[in-house]
C-alpha cells in the first residue's frame, strides 16, 4: 500500500515542480516554453493544443508599444496563418514556422545578454 501511495503522490510533486518552475520563469523562458508546447503538440498532430498554444502567443503580443507594434502585427498574421494551416492538417508547414520563430527568439535573447 505504501508504494501505491507514493505513486499517487508523484504526479502532485511533478505538478508542484512545474508550477514552481513556471512562476519563477522569466518572460523569455515562458515564451520559449509556449513554443516548445506548441511544437511538441504539432508533432503529435494535436490541432487543439497546438492552436491553443499559438493563441497564447497571440495573446502575448504587445500592440501598445510603438517600437514593437509593426512586429506584433506581422507576428499576428503569421500566427493566424499557422493556426489555419494546422486546421488544414499542414503540420509540416506549422512545425517549420514554429521552429524557425523559436530559434529566432533564442538568438534575440542571446543577443540581449551580450
Amino acid at each position: 500500500m505504501k508504494a501505491a501511495t507514493m505513486v499517487a503522490k508523484s504526479p502532485n510533486r511533478a505538478n508542484a515542480y512545474l508550477v514552481k518552475e513556471i512562476l519563477e520563469a522569466s518572460p523569455q523562458k515562458l515564451l520559449l516554453k509556449i513554443y516548445d508546447y506548441a511544437i511538441v503538440n504539432c508533432q503529435k498532430g494535436d490541432m487543439i493544443k497546438t492552436n491553443n498554444a499559438i493563441g497564447e502567443l497571440i495573446y502575448s503580443l504587445d500592440f501598445n508599444d510603438d517600437k514593437g507594434k509593426d512586429i506584433s502585427q506581422q507576428l499576428l498574421r503569421l500566427y493566424q496563418y499557422a493556426q489555419e494551416e494546422m486546421r488544414r492538417g499542414e503540420r509540416d508547414n506549422v512545425l517549420s514556422i514554429l521552429t524557425n520563430l523559436r530559434n529566432t527568439w533564442v538568438q534575440v535573447f542571446e543577443n540581449q545578454k551580450n
